[in-house]
Order: structure tokens, then sequence, then C-alpha cells
């Protein structure tokens, strides 16, 4: 078995999976199916439904084909004499896996002739549609009332990954796969946000990043359950564009937007500095007015490499006037919001008295008795 027959076994894998899964970096080159045949598919603006019909059976005919590619693909590269030392030159199970491998595509092409008739009604996504049909309309008016849709700017668009898509619409929210549509009636649907798991690093974002699972149950008979997974910081954008309520769990505990994802990691991290000390009755935060404060600006970082550095670290003489929820929202508003992984390693200014300090400078308040 020649080097040449592994070097390509292994590429074509790793190319079959990219296409079936792309990365990044085949989607900002263009190297999907949906870009490739952007030109016989059509506008997705203009005819949303139909749009992804035939995207989907795009998709299933080019997947259909990776098996046959991978034998063709050894005859053009002369690879056959390395198979042919496998399975031996007269075996039949030669002739087997080239059979096998043209099932894929045959079958492929028999379901897209059967979709095909009586104008693909018996496409997934069109038998998906005709559940919500009334007064024996067909699938193509609920689809032209997606489509009408879909053409307002104020629709919202959430790319959960490579693949799939979630878009909510006045009065649709649809989950966008590789081979079928999800869909959803908003006034027939309850949305249960029943799960969250955080990752400690993105790639996109550098920092941790939190997922949240939502089930969407349409009540619709005939209608499909479907899961949305997406980004935390994604939900409160589709919680304003549906009209029903979301219901939290009790159980489940997320971050909405990523002050709230800062706000607690602010907590984590002045959790760690030494408490500042104080005889004084504390009194009532003066940001927010509802809880009282307790946290002091305290300078710690007087190390001698902090002293070094431009615009270092300097004394505080406030008394504590700030809660630490309002002393992180105040921190998070004066960073680059462009950049949050720079957040907590950045500096701030005093609210009252403009001194600078930094997260190591923040402490929580104990009273002591006087």
């Amino acid at each position: 078995m020649s080097s040449s027959f592994f070097f390509y076994s292994l590429t074509y894998i790793l190319l079959s999976a990219c296409i079936i899964y792309p990365p990044n970096e085949f989607v900002s080159a263009g190297l999907t199916v949906k870009s490739i045949f952007a030109e016989l598919l059509g506008s997705e603006s203009e005819t949303f439904v139909q749009y992804h019909i035939r995207r989907s059976i795009a998709t299933l005919l080019i997947h259909s084909v990776i098996p046959f590619g991978y034998l063709l693909g050894l005859v053009m590269t002369g690879n056959v004499d390395a198979v042919e030392v496998i399975i031996g030159n007269e075996n039949p199970w030669w002739m087997v896996l080239i059979a096998c491998s043209l099932v894929g595509p045959l079958f492929a092409l028999y379901k897209v002739l059967q979709w095909s008739s009586n104008d693909w009604e018996t496409h997934p996504i069109a038998r998906s549609l005709a559940v919500y049909c009334n007064n024996n309309t067909t699938w193509l008016s609920a689809a032209s009332d997606i489509n009408i849709e879909f053409r307002r700017i104020d629709k919202i668009v959430i790319d959960t990954n490579s693949i799939t898509k979630i878009v909510a619409t006045d009065n649709w929210i649809i989950k966008v796969s590789p081979y079928k549509l999800y869909f959803a009636h908003q006034s027939d649907t309850a949305l249960v946000l029943n799960r969250s798991d955080t990752h400690a690093f993105s790639q996109s974002t550098r920092t941790e990043v939190q997922y949240v699972n939502i089930a969407v149950i349409p009540t619709r008979a005939g209608a499909q359950p479907f899961n949305i997974r997406l980004n935390a910081l994604d939900f409160k954008d589709l919680q304003d564009k549906v009209s029903r309520p979301i219901k939290v769990l009790d159980s489940v505990v997320f971050h909405r937007t990523l002050l709230d994802r800062f706000i607690d990691t602010f907590k984590e991290q002045i959790a760690q500095n030494p408490e500042y000390e104080t005889a004084q009755e504390l009194e009532q935060c003066v940001g927010c007015m509802q809880a009282f404060s307790n946290v002091k600006l305290n300078k710690l970082c007087a190390l001698p490499d902090d002293l070094l550095q431009p615009n270092p670290c300097v004394v505080c003489y406030c008394r504590p006037m700030w809660c630490v929820d309002c002393m992180a929202k105040w921190f998070a508003s004066r960073q680059d919001e462009s950049a949050p992984e720079t957040w907590l390693s950045s500096k701030c200014t005093c609210p009252v008295c403009r001194a600078k300090f930094c997260v190591r400078d923040v402490c929580y308040v104990r009273v002591t008795n006087p």
C-alpha cells in the first residue's frame, strides 16, 4: 500500500468533512453549496421557501456523490493499484464497492424526481408547511406569507453555526438546516428555555461563551417540535422579536447580555481582593439608590511594574458610595465595546474624583464595630 493512497484518503476525508460541515474559513472563501451554486439557487430574499427547497436538493445531491467521488479520485490519482492490493484484483467486492457508491446518487435522484411532482408538494419542506394550511389552501399559500415576511427589514436572522440558522419574522419562527426547514407559527407555539452550557473559550470572541437551548413546541396538530441552540447573547434579540413569552426554567441560569456576563466575572475577580474595613455606616448606592454601597476603591496594585506603566493607578479618597453592580456597569461603560476580552485588564476612573483604578483596586467593604 503506497503512501500516496493514505495521503489521498486523508485529504479526501478532511475535504468531505469541510463540505458537510464547512468551517469559518470555507464560509469566508465561499466554498459552500449555497455559494458555489448561487446562480442556480436564485435569491433567498425573493422566494425564501422555494430557495431553500432548491438548496436542500443541491445539498443532498452533493453529499450523495461523496463516496463515488472518492473512488473516482482513486482512479484519477493513480491509486487503483493500491486498492487492488487491499481487496484483490479479481475480488468481487471491488464491484460491490462501486455499486454501493452509486446507490446514494441514484436514490437522491429518485427522491428529487419524486418530490418534483405536483409542484414539489411532497418535498419535506412543503409537507411541513402543509400542516399550517387552512380552508383547503396549499402549502404555496403559507410559503407566500413567509416569503413576504422574510423580505421585511425587521426580521432577525441568527447564524447558530455554519449550517444552521434561526429566522424570526412577525409570525413565524424557522430553523434552517441542511436538508430541511422547521416551522412554528408564533400564534400557537410554546417556547421553553430548558438548558444552558458554558464554555471557557470562544474562538470568535476569545472569552467565555454561553449557549442556551430553547425548545420550540408547536401546538398545531402534525407540526414537528424542534430545538434552538444559540449564543446566550443572541437570546434578547430573539426574545424581542417573538410575540410569545419564552419561559425560562428555574434551574437555568444564563447571561442575557454581554454586560451581565461581565458583571458576574467582575464580582468573581474582586472577591479575590482583600476586604476594606471601615467603621462608617454604609449608605444607599448613589448609582441605583436601591442597594447599599458595598465596594471601595482601595489602591492595591502598588507594584513596581504598575508604577512603570503609563497612567498608573492612583489613590482614591472617596468614601464607599457604590454597590458592586453599579461599579461594574461604570467600569464596563468606560471600555472599548469592540474588545470585551480586554475589559478586565483595562483601567477606569472613579465616577466622582476621576482617580485611575483597575479591578485589583476594587474591594468589598466590611463594616467593623466602632
